[in-house]
């Protein structure tokens, strides 16, 4: 009696298909890094099929997704050696170029290479500096084995709309000498909320798997995975007592108490506060005590529930996972990608 994720085939097709309508006049660069934002690259098959390109982290990632697809691969991470080098170009990677430093490996290349240069506008984590396009632009212009397919940046605060930096970056990306390649600039908060950023290839990451890049959920988007798990024990204790680790929660009257199998050493969230809702039988039940490695402690004292019954984590239109993040003092996307592999993982429709 262990959690099963439920990933939908249909939200997957969905989510897509809400990027197009929203960015009809750009290709489709799918976010399949962190396998599949904890969903299974194996279980995204809409995703696979039906993206233009997909985008891996790095080469680990860019071997596993090949033994599956042979779709274009954009590798976000860039090459380091000249081994890696040989490995992206056997895996037929179009390679993201951030620092002048990946140029001298791929200089003297026999290789044709597709490359896209990133850069720097303002996040100030990855990218080339302006003077560093424009060596490197000089550079690959003597180089007749380089093809340079697009430009590319990245938002810092597309989750967050009105943040000055966003118009900041997208005046700056502008700005740059881009005349003959392809643009690409927009995430999923971006694609979201600013047609502007819309350029010749889109991003999409956690709006593909129906997770809001903002901080409350987003009725356009459908929950892909739903995480659950069954009641695995029923007990009432008495007023006073405590439940779980620490004693961090004590009943204030009799109470019916509802174990469920699952825990941290699951990816649900240890940092889950007292009342994180869980949804048993349609019923949201407060969250009690402090979350173990295996087990939750749920209080059912207000339904009727029997050992057996599967409780919902998330992914319900009833309980997102942006609200179990916001309890937990966290975020969608790590709780996607913290769900652990002994969670059974399972395609639905």
């Amino acid at each position: 009696m262990r959690a099963t994720a439920s990933i939908s085939q249909s939200a997957l097709a969905h989510n897509l298909q809400l990027v197009k309508c929203l960015a009809p006049q750009s290709k489709i660069v799918a976010m399949i890094k962190a396998n599949a934002y904890g969903h299974r690259i194996d279980l995204v098959k809409p995703l696979l099929d039906n993206a233009d390109i997909l985008a891996v982290s790095e080469l680990k990632e860019a071997e596993k997704l090949r033994t599956i697809s042979q779709k274009p691969l954009l590798l976000l991470s860039g090459i380091f050696s000249n081994d890696e080098l040989e490995n992206a170009v056997k895996l037929n990677c179009i390679v993201v170029i951030h620092h002048i430093s990946q140029l001298s490996i791929i200089a003297n290349t026999k290789h044709t290479i597709a490359i896209w240069l990133k850069i720097d506008t303002g996040m100030h984590r990855l990218g080339l500096s302006n003077a560093d396009y424009q060596k490197a632009l000089t550079i690959i212009d003597n180089h007749p084995n380089i093809n340079v397919d697009c430009v590319m940046s990245h938002f810092a605060c597309s989750d967050k709309i009105n943040h000055p930096l966003n118009a900041k970056q997208l005046k700056e990306f502008n700005q740059l000498n881009i005349s003959i390649v392809k643009r690409s600039m927009a995430n999923s908060g971006a694609i979201m909320s600013n047609d502007n950023a819309l350029f010749d290839y889109v991003r999409p990451g956690i709006m593909l798997y129906g997770i809001s890049p903002f901080a409350t959920p987003n009725a356009q988007l459908k929950p892909v995975m739903t995480l659950s798990a069954p009641i695995m024990s029923i007990k009432v204790i008495d007023a006073g007592e405590s439940v779980g680790y620490g004693a961090t929660w004590t009943a204030k009257k009799s109470t019916k108490i509802a174990i469920i199998g699952i825990g941290y050493g699951d990816g649900y969230p240890r940092h889950a506060k007292n009342g994180t809702p869980v949804l048993i039988n349609n019923h949201l039940c407060p969250l009690v005590g402090r979350v173990s490695m295996d087990m939750i402690c749920v209080d059912i004292s207000n339904i009727e529930a029997q050992i057996g019954d599967l409780a919902i984590l998330w992914g319900d239109k009833q309980l997102a996972i942006e609200t179990v993040a916001d309890y937990a003092g966290t975020i969608g996307y790590e709780l996607a990608t913290g769900v652990s592999s002994r969670v059974n993982f399972i395609s639905s429709e």
